[in-house]
């Protein structure tokens, strides 16, 4: 199979397992709300910037960095190398999880009570904490499978990890009501952890069944343990390491970005003029209504990104140049013609979306202004895949770094002055600008390496 019809066929399984979940979880959040209540679920979703948080810090990072070197161990034919490396990151992740899990527990109290401004969040965030072992073990496997090329995994744990944490908490709250009881919303929070094992688990024995290693009866325990330990194997992690570190860095700093936003978008519309609660009323129909519908399309992209940094490291390590960049060319070509096609209907449909389907005037100028950013949006996904792919992970944080300090500076400094138009042409900026600087960038890194790779022929 060609690399096209990899990433293609990969892209494809992504991205159809992205949209069911979506739509199970669409139903899921209905159910949730009719079930336990606005209030209650206003609870639910303010644990979620921790466990963002939480995965960012854990393992994020480590997933992108293995998926790459991976990648590159299957282009040099060192298979075993790469299970080892799998192996020697899982337990790094879990340790960290495992951490990170009894120092959540421990400050759950302070975090509720300062952080998220509601102690009834102590409960939430005690059970929220179980989560992310299960999680490190995940995403460390996706990680692996994906650096092989392997979609199907993935994409089937995504599916299961969803599915049972609504038939779990359904099943509980079912089971709770037959027999005279009514469970708070902390029931959701433990369909999390329901769902995160049962992704854990399966990733743990699909990967039973595909790895050489654990499957080889000719690998005795104490063998893989020396291997493990071996110089090699703890060099490669370290050099895993080094390249894991500024994406968890970018992780960490997107993730608090969107904390920032929640809390500072509303607080800076009142300095415009606005009351409190109208404040509140155009952060939800941006928030959600608008982006999601702008959003929504980037399931097709984000999976392309998650199928290209696999291949663009494998390219990269067999210095194959000129195939680098025509894929490189085909895949940004590709995602503008996309975002130029998404911009193009939510312009025309912008009125039909915000007031037939929400019934919101709003809802519909803000569609129709974020509609802008969609060729740069999807294209800037991939771009910085392309820059993580080829081991540029301190470019890649470096201009998300600055995109971030450009949405913050539209905050502080545009809102006040022109409303919430400020925040979305910040937004708009925000996206030229990562788009310009990694063309620009990815321009003249090929072509300074083809004509250093010319000279070194003559």
């Amino acid at each position: 199979m060609t690399e096209k019809h990899i990433i293609l066929k990969g892209t494809f399984v992504l991205t159809l397992a992205a949209f069911i979940s979506r739509f199970l979880g669409f139903f899921y959040r209905m159910y949730l709300s009719h079930t336990f209540g606005e209030a209650n679920v206003g609870l639910y979703q303010l644990i979620f910037p921790v466990y963002t948080l939480g995965i960012a810090i854990t393992c994020a990072g480590i997933q992108t960095a293995l998926s790459r070197h991976v990648a590159g161990y299957v282009a040099k034919g060192k298979k075993k190398e790469t299970e080892l490396l799998l192996f020697t990151s899982m337990i790094y992740t879990v340790f960290l999880s495992v951490i990170l899990m009894l120092f959540t527990q421990h400050y759950a109290h302070d975090i509720a009570c300062t952080l998220l401004k509601e102690p009834a969040c102590k409960s939430l965030l005690l059970l929220l904490s179980y989560c992310f072992p299960f999680a490190a073990i995940h995403c460390c496997i996706l990680g692996y499978y994906f650096g092989m090329k392997q979609a199907k995994i993935p994409a089937w744990s995504q599916l299961l990890e969803q599915s049972v944490r609504i038939l779990s908490v359904y099943a509980v709250y079912s089971f709770g009501i037959r027999h005279g009881q009514h469970f708070s919303v902390s029931v959701a929070v433990l369909g999390m952890i329901a769902g995160e094992a049962a992704a854990a688990w399966y990733c743990l024995h699909s990967l039973n069944s595909y790895s050489e290693t654990l499957s080889s009866r000719k690998s005795t325990d104490i063998l893989f343990l020396r291997r493990l330990c071996c110089l090699d194997n703890l060099k490669a992690f370290l050099s895993l390491l080094r390249f894991s570190i500024p994406l968890t860095v970018s992780r960490i700093m997107l993730t608090l970005l969107q904390c920032l936003e929640a809390f500072s978008i509303p607080w800076n519309l009142q300095y415009y003029g606005l009351d409190w609660n109208e404040s509140l009323r155009i952060y939800g129909v941006l928030t959600g209504m608008a982006l999601p519908c702008v959003l929504f399309p980037s399931a097709l992209t984000g999976s392309l990104a998650t199928m290209i940094l696999p291949s663009v490291a494998q390219i990269e390590a067999e210095n194959n140049i000129r195939k680098l960049r025509r894929l490189i060319r085909k895949v940004t070509t590709t995602c503008i013609l996309l975002g130029s096609t998404c911009c193009i209907l939510l312009l025309l449909s912008s009125s039909f979306i915000g007031v037939c389907l929400f019934h919101s005037p709003l809802a519909s100028r803000y569609i129709f202004t974020l509609s802008w950013i969609c060729p740069f949006l999807y294209t800037n996904t991939t771009f910085i895949s392309v820059l993580n792919g080829i081991g540029k992970a301190g470019i890649s944080l470096f201009i998300n770094m600055f995109t971030i300090l450009i949405r913050i500076a539209s905050i502080y400094l545009s809102i006040p002055a022109y409303g919430i138009r400020g925040y979305l042409t910040g937004l708009l900026l925000s996206q030229i600008f990562m788009f310009c600087f990694c063309f620009i960038y990815l321009h003249y890194h090929y072509r300074f390496n083809a004509n250093r790779r010319t000279a070194g022929l003559t």
